[in-house]
């Protein structure tokens, strides 16, 4: 009778332990809670292609070429230096000068006319199956009805052959006069941006890319294609091959955990626990991806230029722009976790330059809106720019139609649970991209500078 009564006191306290553990939220996460690991299946075919394609689209991602004034790069927005964003709430386009956080605004007419609306996000694991609709909006979706197989801001002027999400999305970047191709007046790209003619910008970029005997190379050595059949659908897929491949983002400590490694310490456990639990995180951040690639609003301020919506333009009304459904504003796509310590600053405006502060807005996001400084932000100075930044968040009727719009709710996190929460984000970062030096190549073959 004393050894069942013994066992009977030893369950009891084993089953008081963790249900406090469980009040507490530190209770191991249900199987079933975490994302299967990644797998080879989960990324497309591109993960296969030739290194002659990777090659060129790498040389073409770092190529000034591309650009209306040939002064900016795919690179320059999405740098391995800065975690392949820029390290700005948003990003310095064209007519900047310099990489990453060094980068300024430029000079005299050929300074930048205005920041580029929204911030650039990272593009890891932007390879993989499950990215089928690309931008802060989800402008650009896959779609098997569309004649391009995609719905995308360039409606049926997209062209057919674009193999992927990601090299649809390659094809737009050139065609904005603030990100690459410059202002009406200074170039050809430009004034065809200006009035809007896409079909006309693409044509007139291949035409700088046959120009260049390397390029006439690569191309006939990735594609076995002649100088006259050279176009962006050809450059545009190099690069997406290239970003699939080269940014293919899956042996974080949390992956290898996932794979039956004991790659995480005690406080990332932690961490983990409060993410799948508690913290109630991976309710959008969920997946192998940490996204469950779908658009909430989130209360998240609004600082900069804006995209032309409410308050003297400067209002970003985000998936409402694409749905045009009132239902839809202020909703943005829940982006990927993965190296998100790499890739500051947060937000679709860069509202946030510090992991922990916008961690904290998920936490309570209308305390944290209606609280919101513009110094949490990381802009770089410039007197005309400084005025705009903060129009928004200086409206009490924007920041309350931001508010309404808010679908998260508050919760609660003590500061150790919120610093065990951070541990466990790091867990997410891939060593193999703490130094990404040898992805930078020295020169292009258009021998525009790569490091200007």
């Amino acid at each position: 009778m004393n050894y069942i009564l013994k066992n009977i006191f030893y369950f009891s306290c084993f089953f008081i332990l963790n249900l406090s553990l469980v009040n507490l939220g530190y209770s191991k996460p249900n199987k079933a809670s975490l994302p299967e690991p990644i797998k080879e299946t989960d990324y497309l075919d591109v993960i296969h292609e030739n290194d002659a394609k990777i090659k060129l689209g790498r040389a073409l991602f770092f190529d000034k070429i591309l650009s209306g004034n040939l002064n900016i790069s795919c690179a320059t927005c999405h740098h391995p230096m800065a975690g392949t964003s820029d390290g700005w709430s948003l990003p310095i386009g064209e007519g900047g000068r310099g990489i990453g956080v060094t980068r300024n605004t430029g000079e005299g007419d050929h300074a930048i006319h205005e920041r580029v609306p929204r911030n650039s996000p990272s593009i890891f694991n932007l390879g993989a199956k499950e990215f089928q609709t690309l931008f802060h909006d989800g402008r650009l979706t896959r779609d098997a009805n569309q004649p391009s197989g995609f719905v995308s801001p360039a409606g049926d002027d997209l062209p057919m052959g674009l193999e992927s999400p990601l090299a649809a999305q390659a094809m737009f970047p050139i065609t904005s006069g603030t990100e690459m191709a410059g202002q009406l007046g200074e170039n050809p790209q430009a004034d065809f941006a200006a009035a809007g003619d896409l079909p006309a910008i693409w044509d007139f970029v291949a035409e700088k890319l046959k120009a260049v005997d390397e390029y006439v190379n690569m191309f006939e050595a990735a594609y076995g294609i002649g100088v006259e059949d050279i176009s962006m659908v050809y450059a545009a897929n190099a690069i997406a091959a290239f970003e699939s491949v080269v940014f293919r983002s899956d042996n974080s400590p949390f992956d290898r955990y996932l794979r039956g490694e004991k790659s995480l310490n005690r406080v990332q456990k932690k961490g983990m626990r409060i993410f799948y639990g508690k913290g109630q995180c991976a309710t959008c951040h969920s997946g192998p991806f940490q996204t469950d690639q779908a658009f909430h609003a989130i209360a998240m301020p609004q600082i900069g230029n804006g995209k032309g919506d409410g308050i003297e333009g400067r209002e970003d009304f985000g998936r409402s722009r694409v749905t045009a459904d009132d239902q839809d504003r202020f909703k943005f796509r829940t982006p990927s976790l993965r190296n998100v310590v790499l890739t500051a600053p947060y937000g679709h405006s860069g509202a946030y330059n510090l992991l922990s502060d916008v961690v904290r807005h998920h936490l309570d996001p209308l305390e944290s809106l209606y609280n919101y400084d513009l110094s949490m932000a990381k802009l770089p100075k410039r007197e005309d720019l400084d005025v705009i930044d903060g129009v928004v968040m200086s409206s009490e009727i924007a920041v309350n139609e931001i508010a309404q719009a808010n679908e998260l709710k508050k919760s609660k996190l003590s500061e150790r649970e919120i610093v065990q929460l951070l541990e466990f984000l790091q867990a997410l970062t891939d060593p193999k991209f703490l130094d990404m030096r040898d992805i930078i190549p020295s020169e292009v073959p258009s021998g525009l500078p790569v490091f200007d």
